[in-house]
């Protein structure tokens, strides 16, 4: 979809559509939609006090307006109550107006972003965000089918209408931004919402490097016999059920000032979970193809950073394979040796993300990192306590958790910080090995963040529980049913402001 700005009145602009967002309880207009109902001698009023549009949040009243202004129909979008507005409101009214315009069938459309004045606000930011609500809000997963199905175009072209030329660089550079990071997002969604025969660890690689390439992204992928060189005994336990072999996708992306600080972010990557032999329950099983959403973001994350230019040093790194049962799959009660030289006691098969992320966390300490970031469809039990819009988030850097609160209040990609209480180790203590994987159901998020506290190697670090809303079951505003792609601009806008643990985040 093409994003045209121009400083165009909207009483001058001619399209088949003109959207022009209203607070709930608009009756009279002001600012620019005053001006607008001057020139349409009074139209805008009149549908106003009709009261067949109320301005309720993600409302849209079509109008013809046969010749009372140059454009060819408005629609009014509601944007709620006034004392409620956010960024967040705001991105997700717009995602609504766009999926509207798709159902009317018209392929390009005006926004005015002055009809309404929001808050607090500055056009940049509405712009970007209105930006991001459409083109995610579009998104739809193609899916693999011989005939393709009977669906409304995608509009081709949106035109912003701030109402003025000042501020039109930042407003552009806005634009910029948003439409990359939400081609990415797009991106990682389709990833995730591929089926896992067509998205296994050596295709999941596959389409990393092929990114990387594109990008110029640094990168390289370890095989099964690099793995086992290493000692990855965690990766190639949870990989030894199943006939598609492991990898590790590795990816850097070196800022432009070498003393920029240093971030690894660490994805879980497993294409299909079917929970080994501690098998899980066949309803919605199909669903875990979506246990790579962690590693898919990190992804995801890296090819946006290395398109903005961020000024911080990145790695990547995803270990990638499926968790079957066989009669080669690691067994409750096997012990595993991690590449750090810590044993794993494995007491459930089903809990083998933080199994791999353990080797992969010791790997990204190689890189010497400020600081660490794992990103990991981890527990259910953070579902029941979250929910599925809210990631649990767990650390040892204050400054960070809170920088990374911050970011999800600005992009709608919401964390929630959970204790690490040092005496509930004991639910992961084991008698034969230096710890075990599992300890029962009590406390299930947090077990998982104090095990993979003992592989960070003592580096400020933050785990992101991400099983709940890197999927959802029902259309969301600019989320439609399937992949979210949750994470990506999360740690976008926390990355654009880290400077460094003690200088400032975001």
């Amino acid at each position: 979809m093409e994003i045209r700005i121009t400083g165009q009145r909207l009483w001058t602009f001619r399209s088949p559509l003109l959207v022009l967002p209203a607070f709930q309880g608009t009756r009279r207009p002001e600012g620019d939609l005053k001006s607008l109902d001057d020139v349409s001698e009074g139209w805008i009023s009149r549908v106003l006090a009709s009261g067949d549009f109320r301005g309720k949040w993600g409302e849209t009243l079509v109008q013809h307006t046969f010749g009372a202004l140059p454009s060819k129909r408005v629609m009014f979008l509601g944007l709620g109550e006034i004392d409620k507005w956010s960024l967040d409101r705001w991105r997700g009214a717009l995602a609504r107006a766009a999926q509207a315009a798709r159902r009317l069938g018209v392929r390009r459309f005006g926004v005015s972003l002055k009809a309404s004045p929001p808050p607090s606000a500055s056009l940049e930011e509405l712009a970007g965000a209105a930006v991001e609500g459409m083109e995610l809000g579009l998104y739809r997963f193609e899916g693999i089918r011989s005939e393709d199905p009977e669906k409304d175009p995608d509009p081709h072209e949106v035109t912003l209408l701030p109402g003025t030329q000042k501020g039109r660089t930042r407003i552009d550079l806005a634009v910029r931004e948003a439409r990359l990071v939400s081609e990415t997002v797009r991106w990682v969604r389709d990833l995730v919402s591929e089926p896992a025969n067509r998205m296994t660890p050596t295709l999941l690689a596959e389409r990393a490097e092929e990114m990387a390439r594109q990008w110029g992204i640094k990168h390289r992928v370890l095989d099964e016999d690099d793995i086992a060189s290493l000692g990855m005994g965690g990766l190639l336990g949870v990989a030894s059920g199943s006939k598609e072999p492991p990898r590790l996708i590795v990816l850097e992306h070196e800022a432009d000032d070498p003393r920029a600080p240093k971030v690894a972010l660490v994805g879980k990557g497993i294409t299909f979970d079917s929970g080994g032999i501690s098998l899980k329950p066949a309803q919605k099983m199909d669903q875990m193809k979506t246990d790579m959403a962690g590693g898919a973001a990190v992804l995801g994350v890296i090819q946006a950073a290395a398109r903005l230019r961020l000024p911080v040093n990145l790695v990547g790194v995803v270990p990638a394979t499926e968790n079957l049962p066989s009669g080669k799959a690691y067994k409750p009660g096997d012990v595993l040796t991690t590449l750090s030289g810590r044993t794993i006691e494995v007491t459930n098969t089903d809990a083998e993300g933080r199994v791999i992320l353990a080797d992969a966390l010791s790997y990204a300490l190689r890189f010497e990192p400020d600081l660490l970031i794992d990103l990991a469809t981890l527990t259910g039990a953070c579902i029941v306590a979250l929910g599925d819009r809210i990631a649990g988030m767990m650390g040892n850097a204050s400054e960070v958790l809170e920088a990374l609160r911050r970011a999800g209040e600005s992009t709608g990609e919401m964390v929630w910080p959970l204790p690490l209480p040092e005496d509930y180790e004991e639910y992961i203590k084991s008698e034969v090995a230096d710890m075990k994987n599992s300890g029962g159901r009590d406390a299930g998020t947090i077990q998982g963040g104090l095990f993979l506290q003992k592989f960070v190697g003592g580096k400020p670090w933050v785990h992101l529980d991400v099983a709940g809303p890197v999927w959802t079951e029902k259309d969301r505003p600019y989320a439609p049913k399937g992949a979210t792609g949750f994470g990506v601009r999360l740690l976008v806008a926390f990355l654009k402001g880290f400077r460094g643990i003690g200088k400032g985040s975001v």
